[in-house]
């Protein structure tokens, strides 16, 4: 089924720069990296393209190669929510089950939207109308082929063309790519960010997805560990299949703050929001398993952390209790606040039943599970199943299978 990408250039930057875009883009410009992350330029400009500077390069070459690059702070929560706008015009416009990870690109599955509207090329169009922004649309047999695809101006590549397409792209495609792909434990895995194994590449001669898709398996396994193969496997045309987000209510409340506020001013202004979360109609009655804060700083720019609970609640107290100490990350006096549910559990109140131990600990560890996926992300709780014991190659005898909510 080939996998439909949707990417508006630079969008997270121009978003940032607000009403200043058409003056920067006339300059070099790059996101700065949030506070915390490494330390790696975000989206650039057409000047700063054009001095060799792209987003995940180390932010010391990108000064060395151009000392007037203007660096911007990012403003992550206006860009998630302004690019939320657009997926919901591709769920309701289109008719497409959206992935995304972050603003400005989507992937969605189009081989079965082709019948709705006249073939691939009637899909792309029909989502390039429903964006409401300029977006590039492309087709490929998997999800970063098809980001590249779009990357380079490409409609559709063929199926079974995806290896051959991507053998004379460069390895900076990999930035942002490769996820939490290195595990502890992993040979080598530890030694290079997911985010800076681009740039190591390149630094010892591999520019290419093609030279990467040449490497032996087990030599980029002994070096990279986890990271190392999965980026391997995204040279060589694979990928993981797409994990379509579920379309939800927004339950969120904001509150601007005359003052740039900071200290007991926030804490205060911390629990009138979880107060009023607490009273949101969206919310019926249901607890939380996750929440989003987020604000708008005085100085420019945004900020926003995502909590996970340990376990699903609605108690105000505890609520606070979680989201207070993540104050004292703000890199500024804020503007505006914003808290947002991200995952909803059950109702406060659970019903009595006649269940026995066995259902009762079934529902328990669903419920874990569920939980631990909020926190951690789809893949957070895995099993371990048994294929060929006897195989002599490990990656042969098991495999990782995702846990089942029901339990077992």
């Amino acid at each position: 089924m080939p996998v439909a990408c949707a990417l508006a250039p630079r969008f997270s930057l121009l978003i940032a720069l607000g009403d200043g875009r058409e003056e920067m883009g006339r300059r070099p410009a790059a996101l700065a990296p949030e506070p915390g992350a490494a330390q790696l330029t975000g989206e650039v400009s057409a000047p700063a393209e054009g001095l060799g500077i792209r987003a995940g390069m180390r932010l010391g070459e990108a000064l060395s190669r151009c000392p007037e690059l203007a660096l911007v702070p990012p403003d992550p929560e206006l860009a998630e929510r302004a690019w939320e706008g657009i997926l919901r015009r591709f769920e309701s416009g289109v008719g497409a089950e959206v992935e995304s990870e972050r603003p400005g690109e989507a992937f969605f599955e189009a081989g079965g939207l082709r019948r709705l509207w006249g073939g691939i090329e009637g899909v792309l169009d029909r989502a390039r109308r429903a964006a409401g922004v300029p977006v590039v649309l492309s087709a490929a047999p998997v999800r970063f082929c098809s980001y590249a695809a779009a990357v380079n101006g490409e409609a559709i590549v063929p199926g079974g063309g995806a290896r051959r397409f991507l053998a004379p792209l460069p390895v900076a495609l990999l930035h942002g790519r490769l996820g939490h792909a290195g595990m502890a434990g992993d040979a080598g895995a530890a030694d290079v960010p997911a985010e800076d194994l681009p740039n190591e590449l390149e630094r010892l001669g591999i520019e290419t997805l093609g030279r990467l898709a040449s490497l032996p398996r087990d030599a980029v396994a002994d070096r990279f560990g986890r990271l190392g193969l999965r980026a391997l496997l995204l040279a060589r045309g694979g990928d993981r299949a797409l994990r379509p987000r579920h379309p939800f209510q927004e339950i969120a409340v904001e509150l601007d703050l005359p003052d740039a506020s900071s200290g007991p001013q926030l804490e205060r202004a911390l629990e009138l929001l979880v107060t009023r979360l607490l009273a949101h109609p969206g919310r019926r009655g249901r607890t939380f398993r996750a929440l989003r804060l987020s604000a708008r700083l005085a100085a420019g720019g945004g900020w926003r952390r995502r909590v996970a609970l340990r376990s699903a609640g609605s108690e105000r107290d505890r609520l606070a209790a979680v989201l207070v100490p993540m104050l004292s990350l703000l890199p500024g006096p804020a503007a505006t606040m914003r808290l947002e549910a991200v995952s909803l559990g059950p109702a406060s109140g659970e019903q009595m039943t006649l269940s026995g131990p066995t259902e009762q600990r079934r529902r328990k560890i669903a419920e874990a599970v569920r939980q631990a996926r909020a926190a951690g992300g789809s893949e957070a709780v895995l099993r371990v199943l048994e294929v060929d014991p006897t195989s002599r190659v490990p990656e042969r005898r098991e495999v990782l299978m995702p846990f089942p909510e029901e339990g077992a």
